[in-house]
């Protein structure tokens, strides 16, 4: 069974950080690009990070550039997202997703169950 899992949320105030994790089973990610998306109450999700296979590509939108950094560890089968300089307004739900061939095919296969990020001013 295919299991994306999310972790490392919690509460954190304005201009501290975060490590989020998106841990894999009965998939290898690294095979994968690897979306990192989030969503607020009465939003759709939307994209963060994203990072590519062999190239190791990463794709980020304008309001985390500098602050966010996505990386994988290939041993330990997981994708990461290191939120450094975090703002009120990053408060989400994060999800993980696999997202076939590439970064920005709209194509998405496994979701985890998203992990909840609260950034207090």
């Amino acid at each position: 069974q295919v299991q994306l899992v999310e972790s490392g949320g919690g509460l954190v105030q304005a201009g501290g950080s975060l490590r989020l994790a998106c841990a894999a089973s009965g998939l290898t990610l690294s095979w994968y690009a690897i979306g990192w998306y989030r969503q607020t109450p009465g939003a759709g999700r939307e994209l963060v990070q994203c990072i590519g296979t062999a190239d190791g590509m990463t794709y980020s939108k304008d309001f985390v550039k500098g602050r966010f950094t996505i990386s994988r560890d290939n041993d330990k089968n997981t994708v990461y997202l290191q939120m450094n300089s975090l703002k009120p307004e990053d408060t989400a739900v994060y999800y993980c997703v696999t997202e076939p061939p590439h970064c920005g095919a709209g194509t998405y296969t496994h979701w985890g169950q998203g992990t909840q990020v609260t950034v207090s001013s």
